[in-house]
């Protein structure tokens, strides 16, 4: 067994893995990245087994807001960046601040176990280590979730699987196909599939807000922030009556009316889904009965015939390698403190068990430090670790920003990106931790360069 006590062990080295490993470097924290595939990214990466990538998939949020704090994505990236551009970025970011020598490719963590204030990490090769902290970040799109007629389609002659083996719209030539599902991943599907299929249907289950990516020429995000700070009721009002004068009455083209409020459950980006409606390239139809021969057949009692059924169902938030009692839970998902800190294991953490409607890097930077904060309380002065501690204890925050999600597993520990950034701040000032200034990261690539420079010498 290698004793690598104080030191901490993450787990991923996909966004937010390179998020930490940065983060630690700044602050000067021991680590280890263990990634069980041979490449930095993540999802990103077609060719990581088990990602639900597919070939057409781009960023829902824009660059201007998608991007690591001191590194942006090159000026010659579109608003939205494509799946093998995003790719591109992690592993420059990765080379820029030198994150390669830390992180163990092909290298799984298979189980841990917590005794004695150390977890021992088992690893695929055998080995095990013990670390004082763990840090979870392997993903939360590698656990499909299918529904139960799906798991009962022994008398349908065609094929059902989930979207997360979908790769390229070649898949569905010449055939019918239905998308179950409506978010984002789902209506990228079915536009796929109305490009390259015979017919494309889309069972929505309920009715949607659907943002276009650019609104009056700008990124939906950029112009979100462009305006003035509202409140939320008038923000609600004016966001609706602006979808309302862009997109219509979507009940015209066979979708739901949404049961909910704008900003009340996680956005649609989507501009071409409503185009391809409106063009009957797909069909909308509603929830999903049962599997029967060749049809698929609907609670309204109407039946198409089908040959591939793709669920864009969601997932199971699952971390194998941990007890699931050194975790809180909501629903299927963890219930960690400012979705960072378990409220069970002190040196436990979680980075990207978090859904959000903002753009997610920024705030893997800022969670990435104030973990590194918490490590550094811990070991190095117990005053400010009890003053945390207690914190953690008694505060229980906000993170709705005063919206009434819609009741769901997916929303039950959905946090609003505003009312998140600020719990954030309100923290630090608690703490008297300063907030990372333009800048303040490039000590972990001066580190790197110090270290490269030594290594020549």
């Amino acid at each position: 067994m290698t004793d690598t006590v104080n030191r901490a062990c993450i787990v991923g080295a996909g966004p937010g893995g390179l998020a930490l490993a940065r983060a630690f470097k700044n602050l000067g924290i021991a680590f280890d990245v263990f990634e069980r595939h041979s490449e930095v990214g993540g999802v990103w990466d077609l060719e990581n087994p088990g990602t639900p990538m597919y070939d057409s998939a781009h960023f829902i949020s824009s660059k201007t807001h998608s991007y690591f704090s001191d590194f942006p994505m090159p000026d010659h990236y579109p608003d939205y960046p494509a799946n093998r551009q995003i790719f591109d970025y992690m592993k420059s970011f990765a080379r820029e601040y030198d994150l390669y020598p830390h992180i163990s490719f092909n290298t799984e963590v298979t189980e841990t176990s917590f005794d004695d204030d150390a977890w021992t990490v088992t690893l695929s090769s055998g080995e095990s280590r013990t670390y004082r902290w763990l840090i979870c970040v392997s993903g939360t799109t590698w656990h499909p979730q299918l529904p139960g007629w799906a798991l009962e389609a022994g008398q349908f002659d065609g094929e059902v699987r989930h979207a997360n083996s979908f790769r390229h719209m070649d898949e569905f030539r010449d055939k019918n196909v239905l998308i179950v599902g409506a978010g984002n991943s789902g209506c990228d599907i079915a536009c796929d599939a109305a490009v390259s299929g015979n017919k494309t249907f889309i069972s929505v289950r309920r009715g949607y807000h659907f943002v276009p990516k650019h609104i009056m020429g700008k990124p939906a995000d950029v112009f979100a922030d462009s305006g003035p700070n509202l409140p939320l009721w008038l923000s609600q009002r004016i966001f609706s009556g602006i979808l309302k004068v862009l997109n219509g009455d979507l009940t015209r083209l066979g979708l739901p009316k949404p049961d909910h409020r704008v900003l009340e459950s996680h956005p649609i980006v989507n501009s071409q889904l409503l185009h391809y409606l409106g063009h009957g390239d797909i069909l909308a139809k509603g929830d999903v009965e049962r599997l029967e021969g060749k049809h698929v057949v609907f609670k309204d009692g109407s039946r198409e015939e089908v040959d591939v059924v793709i669920c864009a169902t969601g997932y199971e938030w699952k971390v194998p390698y941990v007890d699931p009692s050194l975790f809180s839970w909501k629903g299927n998902r963890p219930d960690n403190y400012l979705h960072m800190f378990s409220r069970a294991n002190s040196q436990l953490f979680g980075l990207g068990f978090t859904e959000t409607n903002g753009g997610i890097y920024k705030l893997f930077d800022g969670m990435a430090d104030l973990i590194g904060r918490t490590i550094l309380a811990q070991r190095d002065d117990a005053v400010t670790w009890a003053k945390l501690r207690a914190r953690m204890q008694s505060h229980v925050p906000d993170l709705s920003g005063g919206i009434r999600y819609v009741e769901s597993d997916r929303h039950a520990t959905y946090a609003n990106i505003d009312a998140l950034k600020r719990e954030f701040r309100n923290l630090r000032k608690h703490m008297g931790w300063h907030e990372p200034e333009a800048g303040y990261f490039n000590k972990a690539k001066q580190s790197s360069d110090t270290r490269m420079t030594l290594e020549a010498a």
